[in-house]
């Protein structure tokens, strides 16, 4: 089974979820009752309007996020455990059961709606937090770091290369032998030095 590392284990999560809906819903409705109070007020009792509405009407909102939350976040861990997976399917199983199970006193048709209702919010939001995602991902990827213009990377030497810088080649050789001959063959040669004959007396015989 996948884990999904960006949040708490299911049964922390269920938890963290209620706490969190309860607050969105009492913050939210202390705003907005509180505002409706103020304004249906006579003056003189605006302000007290004000506090009798927070007082009276954001626990009961609250109360209501903190339902909705609990309920979503068990079916959630529910479909997960079942389906051996955690993907964009379990939220969007668990909004529909959510909504069916909050609309279960009003009928079958009002939960097929409230269902229906559940199950294409949560794939909107999924698809916005997938989009998001994929969009912010490219700003983190490993980038190669921008190199000076003058700064060039250094070229390998190929085997031509080697080559001839190694040491001379065959035709190297040849031409020096050539050029050997040549000096050599227009250097003047020695004479050797004529060997002298004996004197011969005159009967023809060598006189020593």
């Amino acid at each position: 089974m996948t884990h999904d590392t960006t949040r708490d284990p299911c049964p922390y999560a269920i938890v963290y979820d209620v706490g969190v809906g309860f607050s969105m819903g009492a913050i939210g409705g202390s705003v907005w009752h509180g505002f409706k109070g103020y304004r249906n007020s006579p003056r003189g009792y605006r302000f007290s309007g004000l506090v009798t509405g927070i007082k009276t009407r954001a626990p009961v909102l609250g109360g209501n996020f903190a339902v909705w939350s609990g309920l979503f976040n068990t079916g959630d861990c529910l479909i997960a455990g079942v389906r051996g997976t955690e993907d964009a399917w379990n939220p969007i199983l668990a909004g529909a059961g959510t909504g069916a199970i909050l609309a279960a006193r009003s009928g079958k048709r009002a939960m097929l709606i409230s269902a229906a209702f559940g199950g294409v919010i949560l794939a909107v939001m999924e698809g916005v937090g997938s989009l998001v995602s994929r969009l912010s991902a490219g700003q983190y990827a490993p980038q190669a770091p921008a190199l000076p213009e003058f700064a060039q990377a250094p070229q390998m030497p190929t085997l031509a290369s080697v080559g001839a810088v190694a040491g001379p080649t065959n035709a190297d050789f040849q031409s020096d032998a050539d050029s050997h001959q040549a000096q050599q063959a227009a250097m003047p040669q020695p004479q050797q030095p004529q060997q002298q004959q004996p004197p011969k007396s005159m009967f023809g015989l060598v006189s020593r």
